[in-house]
């Protein structure tokens, strides 16, 4: 949705080093996504710092469109995914993935990729994209970059621009608390709830802040996981002051996998 930072810039860099030969980025602050009372109208924008960015970032061709191209008057359809679009993000901001999946299909027919790249920390978001590309067929294949980050932690993000420099302190909070569910996972521990009081533990000790959510899902469902030996995913949102702030941690097999299970307990025997 434009003010590019790294986190934004790593995508087209990602692009390349998968051989695309002609990159397509894509800039349009999509109202499908806003729910009332959200910050549509102050979201930062800074089209000729764009531009510039992505020119330097060797970037083909910006698809920069106005709103009344992708969204005519009219207009009578809407993408609606369940599944995996309807936990946290979908529960707490109601039509905001089908908003998502509406604008990021007409993108698709548009542009017509052969494949197209995402950031991990909107994880929800990437499912719900790769959910719509599989059940409607679309022709693209979907590619999941890593998420940058602060040296403190911090996850990119064009709204990190809304925070105060004590806001800015205090919003490694929740880099911290998933940090702290991954470490509470590496010790083993085996019940989504001793994992996610560690994170919220953590998020508390920060102060002024408002927990949303701090979860550990299945990365497929999210919902809880009810299996622990495959890939699991550390999500949070939390608030700063007036900034809501979203991150995860994928935590992958590997992690786990010193993990031992308990010794039986010995069968009694009857006299």
């Amino acid at each position: 949705m434009g003010f590019l930072h790294e986190g934004h810039l790593s995508l087209v860099d990602l692009a390349r080093s998968r051989g695309a030969s002609f990159i397509v980025t894509s800039i349009f602050v999509n109202p499908l996504q806003f729910g009332p009372g959200e910050d549509l109208d102050r979201y930062p924008r800074d089209e000729a710092r764009d531009r510039a960015l992505l020119e330097e970032r060797g970037v083909d061709l910006l698809f920069l469109p106005e709103r009344q191209t992708i969204l005519p008057r009219g207009r009578a359809t809407t993408v609606h995914v369940e599944g995996v679009a309807l936990p946290l993000e979908g529960e707490r901001r109601p039509g905001h993935f089908d908003g998502v999946a509406t604008i990021v299909l007409k993108l698709f027919h548009v542009v017509r990729p052969d494949f197209a790249v995402f950031g991990q920390k909107d994880a929800q978001q990437c499912a719900v994209i790769q959910q719509m590309v599989r059940d409607l067929d679309v022709p693209v294949e979907i590619e999941i970059g890593e998420t940058r980050r602060e040296p403190d932690g911090l996850a990119l993000s064009s709204r990190n621009a809304y925070l105060s420099p004590d806001e800015r302190r205090v919003a490694v909070a929740l880099s911290r608390a998933l940090a702290a569910g991954r470490s509470a996972l590496e010790q083993n521990a085996r019940a989504a709830s001793v994992v996610e009081r560690a994170m919220r533990d953590v998020a508390i000790s920060y102060g002024d802040i408002e927990i949303d959510y701090l979860r550990l899902v299945d990365p497929l469902t999210f919902e809880e996981p009810t299996d622990f030996e495959r890939e699991l995913l550390l999500v949070g949102a939390l608030r700063v002051g007036t900034t809501r702030l979203i991150d995860n941690i994928p935590v992958p097999l590997p992690a786990r996998q010193d993990f031992q299970p308990a010794a039986a307990a010995p069968e009694r025997t009857h006299s």
